[in-house]
């Protein structure tokens, strides 16, 4: 099962990466060589997806300069400038932007590295992993150990059936939510036209048994604060130079 439709979420502040956000959004801050976006639209190409919505709001102009310059994809703005909309609300409002059907979600401020040349990626292998008639959300997750730049903290437990549920010390096989979902349009039909976050459809998803998840090949980089850019780019040295 392919997915030719995406959306990425690009619309934060950047508030903990300041004073670098000062003058650059989040998603342009260049780690190991390549703006933050940059990694999610490659990964999105290579997945075969055609079409991407990216939401923007903070320094709103260097993000559309920036994505005008990216030619291998259809993009979409949705234009938050106005009014910030959290990340669920802004999601709602950007899959209005594309055909009803499946989609990814990914953000523009994590990303992976380490995926074997000559097999499907990890998103290819999420697109195929979801199965719409039993799962409102198929997310790809990562263990902790394969983290560079996180908290230290579990999201999730997946079950042998790789259902997800909420983190519980008691629970099996804890996960960390990699950022990236496969899904249908479908469940945020009736998502509020406000600012939300989505963990409530998370949480929706769970209580229906419906949030399945995926283990992530390769290592798993998140870079919140200027201090983590040094620690990102020296785990992206050590793969290249194993690679």
């Amino acid at each position: 099962m392919s997915i030719k439709q995406a959306m990425i979420l690009a619309a934060g502040l950047g508030t903990r990466m300041r004073p670098i956000t000062d003058t650059i959004p989040k998603p342009l801050v260049t780690i190991g060589g390549k703006a933050m976006i940059d990694y999610a639209l490659d990964s999105l190409v290579e997945a075969g997806v055609e079409r991407v919505v990216v939401n923007v709001h903070h320094h709103a102009d260097q993000m559309l300069a920036h994505l005008a310059s990216y030619k291998d994809l259809e993009i979409i703005i949705s234009d938050e400038r106005e009014k910030l909309m959290n990340n669920g609300g802004g999601l709602a409002k950007g899959l209005k932007l594309l055909a009803p059907g499946k989609v990814f979600v990914t953000n523009a401020d994590l990303f992976w590295i380490g995926e074997r040349p000559g097999v499907p990626t990890n998103l290819t292998r999420l697109a195929g992993f979801f199965r719409p008639e039993r799962m409102d959300m198929a997310m790809l997750c990562v263990k902790l150990e394969d983290t560079t730049g996180h908290n230290g903290k579990n999201d999730f437990n997946m079950a042998k059936d790789f259902r997800l549920t909420r983190f519980a010390d008691s629970g099996p096989s804890p996960v960390v939510y990699a950022g990236a979902i496969a899904m249908d349009t479908s469940f945020l039909d009736d998502a509020p036209a406000d600012p939300f976050n989505l963990n409530l459809y998370f949480d929706k998803a769970i209580a229906r048994g419906r949030l399945y998840g995926t283990v992530l090949e390769g290592h798993w980089l998140t870079i919140g604060t200027p201090e983590a850019i040094g620690e990102a780019e020296e785990t992206i040295r050590r793969y290249r130079t194993f690679a």
